[in-house]
């Protein structure tokens, strides 16, 4: 039996193949604390999830723990400094909440060139390494529904899935 494909969904396929990057997963969820100490706790304690060490970011400006549930992680991040971007948030949301969500994409350099064909903003001009030692750059909020988007470099050998 033959079926017959329709052409507009051949074209999305075709469209989707031609492109040099991919989204490949949910990386994490970032949450702002004005108490790192004492979220980490609530994770740990509460929750029984594994959370990691404080690791200071001196040049994102943020001090952070990652939280391991499962499959699902979570940053919680705390200001480092008065100049953190943090801080600001914080001042906005004083009890803390989430910050931004953070995708995978195999080649953020060629995902970046989508985004400006698209006329979406980046908080930088180029990708910084971020928590994790990898290439990182931000979508603007006004672009992106309202919710800080943070596009993680990760190829798909490097064995992080």
């Amino acid at each position: 039996m033959l079926f017959k494909v329709n052409p507009l969904v051949r074209s999305v396929v075709r469209l989707a193949g031609n492109r040099s990057w991919k989204v490949t997963r949910l990386n994490h969820i970032a949450i702002a604390v004005p108490d790192l100490e004492k979220a980490t706790a609530f994770y740990r304690d509460v929750l029984c999830a594994t959370v990691s060490e404080p690791k200071p970011i001196k040049e994102h400006g943020v001090t952070t723990v990652f939280v391991s549930i499962n499959n699902t992680n979570i940053e919680l991040i705390q200001p480092l400094g008065e100049n953190s971007p943090i801080s600001k948030f914080l001042e906005n949301n004083k009890n803390g909440g989430l910050h931004h969500v953070c995708v995978e994409v195999d080649n953020v350099y060629n995902c970046m060139e989508h985004l400006k064909a698209k006329n979406i903003r980046t908080l930088t001009p180029e990708p910084r390494i971020g928590a994790a030692g990898a290439p990182v750059i931000f979508l603007h909020p006004k672009d992106t529904c309202s919710v800080l988007i943070e596009l993680e470099h990760v190829p798909e050998n490097s064995g992080s899935h």
